[in-house]
């Protein structure tokens, strides 16, 4: 079963391929995305890696405060996202008639 890790303090200069390379040491990666903003395309510093086994997620959770290339790295088992406040543009808020 695949077991997804939150990465956080990712070099922002880190592409989805060094980072899948760099958790490779601790057994198979079976992804590796980096979040990337979507106004500036720039990388937001953090990502996901999926790990193969949950025996490989322990193994690759060892890497938390870790150097790469000069940042620590944050690794953690990765939560759901937390329901957002649904936005909407309001007519009655700028309608002032």
């Amino acid at each position: 079963m695949n077991t997804k890790l939150y990465v956080g303090g990712i070099p922002y200069s880190s592409t989805n391929e060094d980072l899948k390379n760099h958790f490779a040491q601790a057994g198979e990666v079976a992804s590796a995305q980096i979040i990337i903003d979507k106004m500036t395309g720039r990388s937001k510093g953090f990502g996901f890696v999926t790990m193969s086994t949950q025996d490989e997620a322990e193994k690759a959770m060892s890497l938390h405060e870790t150097d790469y290339e000069g940042r620590k790295l944050i690794v953690n088992e990765a939560r759901p996202q937390s329901p957002r406040e649904h936005r909407s543009f309001n007519q009655k808020r700028y309608n002032r008639n």
